[in-house]
């Protein structure tokens, strides 16, 4: 003849050795089941798979258990109740699955392995959509990232953009120009000996205020002509001082 008190003992003694400060017996009046004996109560959190410890996830479960006669050759009464963060349709879905699987374990001590499947279904619900919420912000996070547009620099890149800059930067100080100086004709250019002639290279001639702002064309003086007439100056000069010196002959 079984001595299903005995056993009993036996299995609560285990569960409060295991489970310790999570196993804690209540008055039968809060245990929401219809008995006057003992009743049990075992807080249940989610479980992380990879170290078997209890997650961050802020959802705790209350499972009641109460022993009848002749169990565990029948089953134990059972009821859950959220902790804390646990939804009411959770909670019918998760009596429902204990209540199947307490029939299918008949014959044997039973509430640790129900303890096991109900910590299994709070990490499977609750872990996953906790899972979903991170996958979730962390595509938010990419949507406000600003990702730049647009071809890497590279030398080529570089010097052809450059190219373009200085062209438009010529046609703007083109712009800025007076229109007589772009429409001035060659002939109006001086060559060095005219250059010289003029006085200008001997500050002969005084430029005032009011002819800078009557003379509206500019002379364009170009490297290439003053290379050139080197040579002509020189002529000039020497022509000059010797013209000079005959006169000065004949005088005395």
């Amino acid at each position: 003849m079984t001595d299903y008190g005995q056993e009993q003992e036996m299995e609560i003694e285990a569960l409060e050795a295991i489970l310790m400060d999570e196993f804690e017996e209540i008055h039968s009046s809060e245990s929401g089941l219809n008995t006057s004996n003992r009743c049990f109560q075992i807080i249940i959190s989610p479980q992380d798979d990879d170290t078997d410890e209890s997650t961050d996830i802020p959802v705790q479960l209350g499972l009641v258990f109460s022993h009848t006669v002749k169990y565990p050759d029948e089953p134990p009464l059972l009821n859950v109740k959220s902790i804390r963060g646990i939804q009411a349709d959770y909670l019918k879905i998760l009596k429902e699955k204990l209540e199947q699987e307490s029939f299918e374990n008949l014959g044997m001590a039973m509430v640790y392995t129900l303890v096991t499947s109900a910590k299994e279904w709070l990490s499977e619900i609750y872990c996953q959509d906790a899972i979903n919420e991170d996958i979730e912000n962390e595509e938010a996070a990419k949507d406000d990232v600003i990702v730049p547009h647009g071809e890497p620099v590279t030398v080529e890149t570089f010097l052809a953009w450059r190219e373009i800059f200085e062209a438009e930067l010529a046609l703007e100080r083109a712009k800025l120009m007076p229109e007589s100086a772009l429409t001035a004709p060659k002939e109006k250019k001086l060559t060095g000996r005219l250059w010289y002639e003029s006085g200008k290279a001997k500050g002969a001639v005084a430029v005032s205020e009011a002819s800078e702002e009557e003379d509206e064309e500019e002379i364009d003086f170009d490297d290439d002509d003053f290379e050139d007439d080197e040579e002509d100056m020189l002529e000039h000069y020497l022509a000059d001082k010797s013209d000079s010196s005959h006169a000065s002959r004949r005088a005395a």
